[in-house]
């Protein structure tokens, strides 16, 4: 069964490729959404697949790439809408 996540990142997340690291991750697992910069410093990102594999990501963004510095991951579930195709950089 597909789920839908929708996680925010706070902490030093901007400018050490959490972004494109968070892409790499989510296409490798088989996720499809996208990830992107908030003017408030912290990385949003929405994805969908299966459950299992989305906990992995979610798992994965407590740490994300080196050089990032993690402080907290909010994490909302929520119903899937299927609107996706692959998994993205939003700019």
């Amino acid at each position: 069964m597909l789920q839908r996540v929708h996680v925010i990142v706070r902490g030093r997340v901007q400018g050490v490729y959490f972004r494109a690291s968070t892409r790499d991750r989510a296409r490798q697992l088989g996720l499809a959404g996208w990830v992107r910069n908030c003017p408030d410093g912290n990385v949003e990102l929405i994805a969908e697949g299966e459950k299992a594999k989305l906990e992995q990501l979610v798992t994965w963004c407590h740490s994300g790439p080196r050089g990032a510095a993690v402080r907290d991951v909010m994490v909302e579930w929520q119903e899937t809408a299927g609107e996706f195709v692959g998994f993205v950089v939003k700019y």
